[in-house]
């Protein structure tokens, strides 16, 4: 029965959809928003190098981790531990990724409405004429807003969940083979134009010329908790697509493709707008605002910078969804297989109730105010609360990516791990000693320093 039921599991058909799929996911708007300015603020290129190197020593080790999991127990993120320790409370490792992952798309999906709506307004020609302190209070008026900003939400949450219908293969898989491409072409092309911008050389050599003496404790941690959170870890999702992913495939190569991919694609957003921000004058480290208010003054003086616009707004747009996909599926695929619901009510009851949370959080920015006792000084408004949703699940990604490593590196058998990196004897790797030693010590242990730090602040 148990063989008859692996084979009825829907999953990924090919290695170009695994890797698509699991390089979306991995590919959001923490590469296109957030590493761009994180960059910016902590120097440019040396930070580059120690994110890489953090990158190497976390980030791969961890997604391995996940698949391995995964494609293991051929079971959601909950029932994943359940499979392979039965009987004990790692199933909570796999309940935290769950939590996570619903927090993080409720309010995913309200930055996400807003990407939405600047593409519309860049398409309408909203950004002409507008002076900064204009562009800043365009983007403040958005988000207090207490209907627009939740009509893109749930516009958003509506495409999601429309790929999430059609199931692994002909949902998932399907649409991240055309939307992974044209997230590529369309930074291709912004590249291609930054570039080609006059002053666009000091941007450049922002990128990648390391300056170490502005590499600072902070600027390592920064890089080392970017390093955990830019690859979707620890909430469940590379857990939830290694369960897709069929045992003829390299778990070890695929874990790679997908690691690069989603590196190269940081990378890429920054020479996308680093020489653009330079070319202008434009101050690099300007913090979240460097996507919605300084990012359109740069295209008001750009030569074309009407349709570049329209190709930045979009682009973020399909890194979003790539990535929202994979969140939602987390929530779906507990739904359907241990709940035994069918996949368009457990989807539908999914994207509501996570939509209706994200609604509240958006509301919050302006619209509500709270007084919530275990905040900070007891009140919590305008953009209080939605920040510290965020906050929060900074913390609760570093606490899954810990469990996870232990789990992995203490608990799971050894010859359940071997024959999953090895597909059952028939892959040799010289790299599976580095490997164990990764997860037994360097990954837990640096992702431990790093939780630390987000609670203490000591860097």
């Amino acid at each position: 029965m148990e063989n008859k039921n692996l084979q009825q599991r829907d999953g990924f058909s090919s290695k170009l959809g695994i890797i698509a799929a699991a390089a979306g996911s991995a590919i959001g708007l923490g590469n296109i928003w957030k590493f761009p300015y994180i960059t910016g603020r902590y120097g440019g290129a040396a930070f580059i190098l120690v994110y890489l190197f953090c990158i190497a020593l976390i980030g791969l080790p961890v997604m391995l981790q996940e698949f391995t999991i995964g494609r293991r127990s051929q079971a959601n993120a909950i029932s994943s531990f359940k499979k392979l320790k039965p009987n004990t409370p790692w199933f909570l490792t796999g309940w935290l990724g769950f939590i996570t992952a619903f927090v993080i798309l409720s309010y995913y999906g309200v930055v996400a409405g807003w990407t939405l709506s600047y593409v519309f307004s860049a398409i309408t020609n909203s950004f002409a004429g507008q002076d900064p302190e204009a562009l800043k209070g365009m983007f403040g008026g958005l988000v207090t807003n207490p209907l627009k900003p939740i009509i893109f939400q749930v516009v958003f949450m509506a495409l999601t969940a429309g790929v999430i219908l059609g199931g692994v293969k002909n949902g998932i898989e399907k649409y991240s083979k055309i939307l992974m491409p044209l997230l590529l072409a369309i930074v291709i092309i912004l590249d291609i134009r930054a570039i080609t911008l006059p002053g666009s050389g000091e941007g450049i050599a922002f990128l990648f010329q390391p300056d170490f003496s502005k590499l600072t404790a902070s600027a390592v941690m920064s890089a080392l908790g970017h390093a955990f959170f830019s690859l979707s870890l620890g909430m469940g999702t590379m857990i939830t697509y290694g369960s897709y992913i069929g045992k003829k495939e390299n778990l070890g190569v695929t874990a790679l493709q997908v690691t690069i991919a989603d590196t190269a694609i940081a990378l890429l957003a920054g020479l996308a707008i680093f020489p653009a921000v330079f070319a202008f004058g434009i101050e690099p480290g300007a913090g979240t605002g460097l996507v919605f208010i300084t990012l359109p003054n740069v295209f008001n003086q750009m030569p074309g910078g009407y349709i570049f616009a329209i190709l930045f707004f979009l682009l973020l747009s399909v890194a979003a969804l790539t990535s929202s996909i994979s969140i939602l599926e987390v929530v779906v695929a507990y739904f359907v297989e241990d709940k035994g619901w069918n996949r368009k009510k457990a989807t539908i009851i999914a994207t509501v109730a996570i939509t209706a949370l994200g609604a509240f959080e958006s509301l919050t920015n302006g619209t509500i105010n709270l007084v919530l006792p275990l905040l900070k000084g007891g009140v919590v408004n305008q953009f209080g609360f939605f920040d510290w949703m965020i906050e929060m699940s900074d913390l609760l990604l570093p606490i899954g990516g810990f469990f996870i490593s232990i789990f992995v590196g203490w608990i799971m058998t050894k010859a359940d791990l071997d024959d999953e990196i090895t597909n059952g004897g028939e892959l040799t790797h010289s790299w599976t000693g580095i490997f164990e030693f990764l997860t037994k010590f360097v990954a837990p242990l640096l992702i431990l320093f790093t939780l630390l730090n987000l609670i203490f602040g000591w860097f």
